[in-house]
């Protein structure tokens, strides 16, 4: 089910945020999710020490044209994994919201658009866990699903147990789709029909959150 949301996500140019605590896949998950796509890929840990120009990238200063060189950071990809994602300050974390929303990286003053189809997998531990900072409300939004993995069953659990390493299966994965075919896909997604009483009903729970007390924040 994860798996099929997440790909939900990817079809409706959206972004998920997986959390759960450690040691349950969350990584793995994305991986063979960001695998099965023949797409440029790029893997970024989040560490405390983490800065933003090391997600969007900065200007390097070439001495040999004598001028600053803009040099994009691991941003600039097509499917991107940023894990542990609530394990970097929040300034950094920040420097994912244009990204995210707008699809292009300001630097230096100029504006770089990122490639398409662009696709952020983050993954996210219990904000109970020691040296994690929780994610504002603004980057919460750039989401599109929120999900929880859970732990396995007990037959799945033995699986595991008793099976080939996963970190070592995942090296297997090949790519089931190209970017023309997913931008493809995705612009069809994108025109596909939504009846009146669907679209009614989604106004009626959005009013029901702005009205109701059971909620701080109605949903925008």
């Amino acid at each position: 089910l994860i798996i099929h949301l997440a790909l939900v996500a990817l079809l409706c140019e959206g972004h998920v945020l997986l959390e759960d605590v450690p040691g349950i896949g969350k990584t793995l998950a994305a991986k063979a999710l960001a695998r099965s796509v023949h797409a440029t890929f790029k893997r970024i840990q989040c560490t405390p020490d983490l800065l933003p120009s090391d997600i969007t990238g900065s200007a390097i200063y070439n001495q040999r044209e004598q001028r600053f060189e803009f040099v994009p950071g691991p941003v600039f990809a097509n499917v991107i994994l940023a894990d542990e994602i609530n394990r970097t300050p929040p300034k950094t974390q920040a420097a994912l919201l244009e990204a995210m929303q707008e699809h292009e990286v300001t630097a230096a003053g100029k504006t770089y658009h990122l490639d398409e189809p662009f696709f952020v997998l983050a993954t996210q531990n219990p904000i109970e866990q020691e040296g994690t900072y929780p994610l504002p409300e603004s980057q919460l939004d750039r989401f599109l699903m929120r999900l929880h993995l859970g732990f396995p069953d007990r037959q799945a659990e033995r699986e595991l147990l008793q099976g080939e390493d996963r970190r070592e299966i995942i090296e297997h994965i090949r790519p089931v789709l190209d970017v023309a075919k997913l931008v493809s896909i995705q612009k069809q997604a994108a025109n596909i029909h939504v009846s009146n009483a669907l679209l009614d009903y989604v106004q009626s729970l959005l009013e029901f959150t702005r009205m109701s007390p059971m909620f701080e924040f109605g949903l925008s």
